[in-house]
């Protein structure tokens, strides 16, 4: 009997794990879809001021046109410091979302070390903090409880801080590192140097576009775009990461009531089998019993 108490106790406890995983993924269901909408229209804008960004790179690096020079757009072969700007959820229970992304920046890090380049690393996300911290890497800047509740005012503050340092020389290259969203089912890693602006290989815009630079008037535009550059890409990849986090969240919680499913079926069977021999055994002595008796 104590058999069957144990295993009873187990089902009940599977069952009130079910019910709590159920609820989480239904709860990162409903919003995965607001994050999902917002990640998508802001998709849109991203892609463009990055498309506008690459097309005058492409014109200044190649054509040396405007007479424009910017450090901006000044890429260095061989940099001596890169800062890394990475995104992390602040919760877990979202299956490997977080891990990618660390992983992602541990390689960069390998990457960079091997070739003598010295490495900073910006957080966004207490699981990525944490990682860090307990590896005793020290952090340039930690930024906690924005990955869940991103806004363009934080998004400004968390990018000033590294485009500055560039500016000022201090560092060689930006690089910006997230679990994105790619659909209900799956996450994308997006790796993104953000600053020195290069055109992608391959990027022939002369024959298609009507851009022109104009030395005096463009640059104070252009000031402006950059600005509006940084910001938003960096907005964007805090709406992205929590749209990717929601839908992986919503993967595990379902992976989990599934799984707890399985085993209440499995303790279950293991029930009905202890139950039936304690029926058996004690059948078997009311029998022996009786046979003693005559």
């Amino acid at each position: 009997m104590s058999n069957l108490k144990e295993i009873k106790r187990k089902i009940k406890s599977v069952e009130n794990t079910q019910k709590t995983t159920r609820a989480m993924k239904l709860v990162s269901t409903a919003k995965l879809k607001r994050a999902e909408t917002a990640a998508k229209q802001s998709r849109v804008y991203a892609d463009k001021i990055n498309e506008v960004l690459s097309e005058i790179a492409y014109k200044i690096n190649q054509y040396k046109v405007g007479g424009i020079e910017s450090r901006f757009f000044d890429v260095i072969d061989n940099p001596e410091k890169v800062d890394i700007v990475f995104v992390t959820a602040d919760k877990g229970l979202c299956g490997g979302f977080n891990v990618q992304t660390i992983k992602a920046v541990k390689r960069l890090m390998e990457e960079y070390k091997s070739k003598k380049v010295k490495v900073r690393l910006r957080g966004v996300g207490r699981k990525g903090i944490d990682f860090f911290k307990f590896q005793d890497i020290e952090l340039k800047s930690e930024y906690v409880g924005v990955s869940s509740a991103p806004t363009y005012e934080k998004a400004q503050e968390i990018i000033a801080e590294a485009i500055e340092d560039f500016t000022n020389g201090a560092t060689d290259k930006v690089i910006l590192v997230h679990n994105g969203y790619k659909n209900m089912i799956s996450q994308e890693l997006k790796i993104n140097d953000i600053v020195p602006v290069e055109e992608p290989a391959g990027f022939e815009s002369e024959s298609k576009s009507l851009m022109t630079l104009e030395p005096e008037e463009d640059e104070t535009i252009l000031d402006s775009l950059m600005k509006k550059y940084f910001e938003y890409n960096m907005y964007y990849a805090l709406i992205d990461s929590l749209a990717a986090e929601h839908s992986a969240r919503m993967q595990a919680m379902d992976n989990a009531t599934n799984n707890a499913s399985e085993r209440v079926a499995m303790l279950t069977l293991a029930y009905n089998k202890a139950r039936q021999e304690a029926i058996t055994t004690e059948l078997i002595e009311i029998i022996s019993g009786v046979e003693s008796m005559k």
